[in-house]
């Protein structure tokens, strides 16, 4: 089979992960491959925000959890936390970020590493706490959190695939 469609076809949600950190190397291919997903009319909206730093990356854990009303770590543990937004301003913004969040979780797959979007991006963001975060590193203009792509090594296996829905295509 084509390596990028078993790629596609082999990628899930991992939902533990090992501590070891990413080597740089490998988590600039990843960043590479979001910055090559298709966005409307070539307007590239989204941006990414690459945290490794640990105390960054419990920040982000903590104010997720709080946005579900939780305790816990919503990461997994996963050591790098990829946070995509993008600019509200552009009428494709929400899809532009999802197909960078797709191409980030392709590429993580493609390498051996695990990956998950996690949710509750927009919410962070939208708070004061998450702008006065963007503004703390130099990022102004009207983001909206699209998602947190975890990054890691799996710690065991990832979830396997469910079984494809019935009529999940239609052919006319």
């Amino acid at each position: 089979m084509n390596e990028t469609l078993k790629d596609l076809l082999g990628r899930r949600s991992c939902r533990a992960y090992k501590s070891d950190p990413i080597p740089e190397e490998i988590l600039d291919k990843i960043l590479e491959a979001g910055t090559y997903a298709p966005t409307g009319m070539g307007k590239q909206s989204p941006i990414m925000i690459a945290v490794t730093d640990k105390e960054t990356r419990d920040c982000l854990s903590r104010m997720n959890a709080a946005v579900m009303g939780a305790n816990g770590d919503p990461f997994y543990g996963a050591p790098v936390v990829i946070v995509v937004l993008a600019d509200k301003s552009i009428g494709t913004y929400l899809y532009d970020g999802s197909l960078v969040m797709g191409n980030l979780m392709s590429a993580a797959n493609a390498l051996g590493l695990g990956s998950c979007w996690i949710h509750r991006a927009k919410e962070e963001f939208a708070s004061e706490e998450g702008k006065a975060l963007l503004r703390s590193i130099g990022i102004e203009g009207d983001y909206e959190g699209i998602g947190h792509c975890i990054l890691g090594y799996p710690d065991g296996e990832c979830r396997p695939a469910a079984p494809r829905k019935a009529n999940y295509v239609y052919r006319v």
